[in-house]
């Protein structure tokens, strides 16, 4: 396995030390347009192919962007504490490229299970217009509906079950799921309400994860001082991870807005890009 004896060891490497920079000059420039009432997320944030936001660069974009300082702080800690080892036996470019494979191979696996987990909702609903009867309907918020912010299913459910043979709650439950899932705007407060396939995908996690899975790969026995007490090698803990993203992943449990699969997306292109440069330049890859 890997001996770690770069030819001179930097503390803070030039990619490592500019993603810290650039991820925090972001975070902050976000911070301030939110005080103009500029949403930076909507432009550079990562969303679903078929959300009205989607632009092709937010592939890219979304590495950059974090939803808080805490966000930031875990992830850049991360990426110092592990990448900066990885880009001195590397060295910069091909840290770099590695770096957004990474992200990129994160973005597309999180895309993909977004795909499914709309496509099933959207199925659902196509089936529900066809016979919209109240206990359908009692039905479908109860096996899709997750978050009901600015949508009073409840209320509406409760009408309709008080008068079951009101064709007008009917249509109005068609319409309320319709903008659930896309969006609506608000007359009142001049207001557009995204819908569940607008939701913002942010962060450098799946890149990060990628790095960590490098680090676990080249140094496998080396220890790693769990909340700095319970020694574990690198190893154990990186498979640990990835079991508890995968477990977390298929729970799917209600309030987790964490992309799980980003993460193990992260990893599995780290895997196949290091399997890659192995087979293609054995001598030289370390």
């Amino acid at each position: 396995m890997t001996e770690f004896r770069p030819r001179s060891f930097q503390v803070l490497p030039v990619v490592v030390k500019n993603l810290i920079i650039i991820n925090a000059i972001m975070l902050l420039l976000d911070t301030v347009l939110e005080q103009y009432h500029i949403d930076l997320s909507n432009y550079l944030a990562l969303h679903y192919w078929t959300s009205q936001y989607f632009r092709p660069w937010q592939l890219v974009t979304h590495l950059f962007m974090h939803g808080s300082i805490g966000h930031l702080f875990f992830n850049m800690f991360a990426l110092w504490m592990f990448g900066s080892i990885i880009e001195n036996i590397w060295g910069a470019k091909r840290f770099l490229i590695f770096y957004f494979v990474c992200g990129l191979g994160a973005a597309l696996c999180h895309l993909t299970v977004l795909g499914f987990e709309f496509g099933a909702i959207e199925k659902a609903f196509a089936l529900y217009q066809q016979n919209p009867t109240v206990d359908q309907f009692a039905r479908f918020i109860t096996q899709h509906i997750s978050n009901t912010n600015n949508f009073n299913f409840d209320g509406l459910l409760k009408d309709w079950q008080n008068n079951p043979g009101d064709r007008n709650l009917s249509s109005q439950s068609t319409l309320m799921i319709q903008q659930y899932l896309h969006g609506r705007f608000d007359i009142e407060s001049n207001t557009f309400f995204s819908g569940l396939i607008d939701q913002a995908t942010v962060g450098a996690s799946g890149a990060v994860f990628g790095v960590l899975f490098a680090f676990g790969y080249l140094f496998p026995n080396t220890e790693l001082y769990i909340y700095f007490l319970f020694p574990l090698k690198a190893k154990y803990f990186v498979a640990l991870y990835a079991l508890v993203e995968l477990v977390s992943g298929v729970q799917n449990s209600a309030g987790d807005n964490v992309a799980h699969f980003a993460h193990l997306g992260g990893m599995l292109f780290g895997f196949l890009l290091i399997k890659f440069w192995q087979r293609t330049n054995r001598k030289s890859f370390f």
